[in-house]
């Protein structure tokens, strides 16, 4: 019986198994030589990484032709314009491109959030907003490509659903198998 893993990956972790110098990697916290990543998460990225034993499982969660949405909160600079939020809405031309529409809004500072080690750096004389963004494409850091090109830039990136699966109450560093 195949096996899905929900995990929490903490800030500075690749998301990768074999070994890569100084930095941390999935082999720090899973031990299955069976287990795959189902999609990437960037290593300043934080949030739900999903990882499987079920490459056909994992063909389903990545593969564009299936188009699961990816929902993020991600901290920027300076706050998104309606027009931005819009652009956002409907699609940023980015060099590999225009992207799929994104659900996007504005939200508070979620309340239940982990602190970051180390914090996001303070800037008196500029403000961060946080916003909700939910996108159907994987592209190399999209996300933080589609808040730049809105002259929003992404301070911090947390993933927290990938389909029907979300991190719920894990911390980081934390798992659970469903």
């Amino acid at each position: 019986m195949s096996q899905l893993v929900l995990f929490n990956k903490p800030y500075k972790v690749l998301s990768q198994f074999r070994d890569s110098g100084e930095k941390i990697t999935l082999s720090s916290y899973f031990s299955d030589p069976a287990l795959r990543v189902a999609g990437r998460l960037d290593y300043d990225s934080e949030g739900l990484l999903l990882l499987t034993d079920d490459g056909g499982l994992a063909q389903k969660i990545t593969h564009p032709r299936f188009s699961k949405e990816k929902t993020y909160l991600a901290q920027v600079e300076g706050e998104p314009t309606p027009d931005a939020l819009e652009q956002l809405r409907c699609g940023v031309t980015l060099k590999d491109g225009l992207t799929r529409p994104a659900m996007a809004r504005l939200v508070e500072e979620p309340g239940n959030l982990w602190p970051r080690d180390p914090p996001i750096r303070f800037r008196a004389s500029i403000p961060t907003s946080w916003l909700e963004l939910t996108i159907t494409e994987g592209r190399n850091r999209q996300v933080r490509r589609m808040t730049a090109a809105v002259n929003c830039p992404t301070l911090r990136l947390i993933r927290k659903r990938v389909g029907e699966w979300s991190l719920d109450q894990l911390k980081p560093g934390e798992w659970k198998i469903i």
